[in-house]
């Protein structure tokens, strides 16, 4: 049996996710920038771009790793609220 995933459900999972990112990140008193230079990468064209969605940036396990890292939470806290 395979599952029909629509496009409109994988998009709202990687909101959520860059919601949580984006609130736990606010909560440690980090930008956008110093997130972004903590994991590597010289502008927050990428922490920016998939906290607002834009041009369909998102965060992958990589990022999430190093962010959680970085925040020093649980990788699962950016799951959190997350209807499947």
């Amino acid at each position: 049996m395979f599952y029909n995933f629509t496009q409109d459900e994988i998009e709202q999972f990687h909101r959520n996710v860059a919601k949580n990112v984006a609130r736990i990140r606010k909560e440690k008193g980090l930008s956008q920038l110093e997130l972004s230079l903590e994991i590597g990468y010289k502008s927050c064209s990428l922490v920016g771009g998939a906290e607002s969605g834009y041009n369909n940036i998102h965060f992958n396990l990589e990022h999430l790793y190093k962010i959680s890292k970085v925040l020093q939470v649980e990788i699962s806290d950016f799951f959190q609220n997350i209807e499947i």
